[in-house]
């Protein structure tokens, strides 16, 4: 019988498996810094103070911060009764799996939920859809404004534009999903059980529509974005390679987003590819658009994954002892 989610094989596994990207991740990342020369990449690097890195760290934690609220209004939208210190906890520890396959690990907190309020999985599963789809609204409304406000465009934005918020407006709308759920199991004619509880999470959507919940979903992850990609901006600054506030922006978010639209764990190598490339076509040679790339993403990406598995062990034992509390009452 294989273990269950939590235990030490399971976790072995997801260690590991997140070990390994990294491994991929740097010796990428290495390889092209090899072709452009050493010395001018580790220059690079070095350049940087404890200061300057401490301060990317701030920012990045900013950006997280303001997402685990944003997670705290849904969860109270929706409901659920928890306090902004757990719902900031279920968040961060989240982290840690990230870079799984899908992100599906991420249904990690969900679990937590089940052990500390009780409420089954099918009740707290909007929390994750609205979670995903108010990052594609904001990360779409902050590039459409870098389109608008930056001196140079960034070739085929509009249309991921376009796209993150299609994807957000669908995620949002529980008739539309309960349509595509529908028609999904009228295609395979299999397993109605898995697909009326997806049904009955879809109708807990209406919640999140109103005005109030919309404005400040949008206003707390906006600003968290617009924190990490602020960071990028100052250090392309740090590096020699000012291109001007909503250039970086612009760049930082496309690359996010593009990353994660490939459906890689973690966008691991496409968002990379997307910053090195967008980079260059605004003349930033490899020996600083790599460095650059390799700093950010280790700064963003990488602490957060590093922050979830610091808290993950924290939130497990918590909502094991919240669960035996339950049980016992």
């Amino acid at each position: 019988m294989q273990p269950p989610q939590g235990t030490p094989n399971r976790r072995t596994r997801d260690v590991l498996l997140i070990a390994g990207l990294l491994v991929l991740f740097l010796a990428g990342l290495a390889g092209l810094a090899a072709a452009t020369g050493w010395q001018e990449t580790l220059e690079q690097v070095r350049r940087l103070s404890y200061a300057q890195v401490g301060l990317l760290l701030s920012l990045s934690l900013v950006n997280y911060a303001f997402r685990g609220a944003r997670w705290h209004v849904f969860a109270r939208t929706l409901g659920l009764p928890t306090t902004l210190l757990q719902d900031q906890r279920h968040f961060f520890g989240g982290f840690a799996m990230t870079v799984t396959p899908g992100r599906v690990g991420e249904l990690i907190r969900m679990r937590w939920l089940k052990r500390e309020t009780g409420w089954p999985v099918e009740r707290t599963a909007p929390l994750v859809l609205m979670d995903r789809a108010s990052d594609l609204a904001a990360i779409a409304i902050i590039l459409g404004l870098s389109l608008t406000l930056s001196t140079v465009g960034i070739g085929g934005a509009l249309p991921v534009v376009v796209l993150a918020l299609a994807m957000a407006f669908v995620a949002t709308r529980p008739s539309l999903l309960s349509a595509f759920v529908t028609l999904a199991y009228r295609g395979l004619g299999r397993w109605p059980r898995a697909f009326g509880r997806i049904r009955q999470s879809t109708r807990a959507l209406r919640h999140f529509s109103r005005p109030d919940v919309v404005a400040t979903s949008l206003l707390l992850g906006a600003t968290g974005w617009l924190a990490e990609g602020y960071s990028f901006h100052l250090l392309l600054g740090w590096m020699g390679a000012d291109i001007g506030l909503w250039n970086a922006i612009g760049i930082f978010v496309f690359a996010t987003l593009a990353g994660g639209l490939t459906g890689a764990p973690g966008g691991v190598g496409g968002a990379e590819a997307a910053m090195i490339a967008l980079l260059q076509l605004q003349g930033i040679p490899l020996e600083v658009s790599v460095p650059a790339t390799t700093v950010i993403r280790l700064t963003t990406l990488w602490f957060a994954i590093l922050l979830g598995l610091l808290v993950f062990p924290i939130a497990e034992r918590m909502s094991k002892r919240a669960a035996h509390e339950l049980e016992t009452r």
